[in-house]
């Protein structure tokens, strides 16, 4: 299990793990010390709040959906010049308010290539991977 989360970003920390029927709920926190703002790229190490953060990443245990819970930290930016007060920690495995990991859209878009949306789809359900076709359709143009 350590090794799965390593492989989605080295500075995440295995907290523990939950089985629900076909799903498995891993639990995560960043191990960073500072953190980047987005913004304005000033480092700040000082925590304003925590809030959970789900996300689906890749089936790494057959016939089980993967959903990655992340103690995720929202961050004061001490940069005068920032208009930003806050702002979320992000990590390398996932973008901005997404629902699904990086590793987890390249699988999408590989399956999904020269297949109808109703095709890609089924065969995504059938790996254990829920999305639907509007969401491979955003995708594939995307990219």
């Amino acid at each position: 299990m350590i090794n799965f989360v390593k492989a989605l970003d080295q500075s995440l920390e295995y907290e523990r793990h939950e089985v629900c029927d076909d799903m498995i709920y891993i639990h995560v926190h960043s191990t960073l010390k500072s953190v980047r703002c987005p913004y304005c790229g000033f480092w700040s190490q000082r925590c304003h709040s925590r809030y959970k953060r789900e996300f689906q990443d890749v089936p790494f245990i057959k016939g089980k959906s993967t959903i990655i819970i992340l103690n995720n930290r929202k961050m004061f930016c001490d940069n005068p010049d920032c208009k930003q007060i806050t702002f979320a920690e992000t990590g390398s495995f996932i973008e901005r308010k997404s629902k699904k990991t990086a590793r987890l859209i390249q699988e999408i878009l590989n399956v999904s290539k020269n297949k109808s949306l109703f095709q890609a789809e089924k065969n995504l359900r059938g790996k254990h991977i829920k999305v639907g076709k509007s969401t491979i359709h955003e995708f594939l143009k995307k990219r």
